[in-house]
């Protein structure tokens, strides 16, 4: 039987006020939620996913 692991939630250093997106790595999968409404399921991607979003950050893909 697996044991269920919790997930590690990380936020931001400059999150303020508490409305922040928090990341988490299990088994292999990357979950981001909102920690305003921490009680909603997390939306999931693999680790080639979180990294194609990571590099688009990096390159500014998302700038508004």
């Amino acid at each position: 039987m697996r044991e269920f692991v919790a997930p590690q939630w990380r936020r931001s250093s400059r999150c303020a006020a508490g409305n922040c997106v928090e990341v988490a790595k299990v088994d292999g999968q990357y979950l981001i939620r909102d920690s305003k409404n921490p009680e909603l399921p997390p939306h999931s991607f693999t680790q080639d996913e979180w990294l194609a979003f990571v590099d688009g950050v990096k390159a500014g893909d998302f700038s508004f």
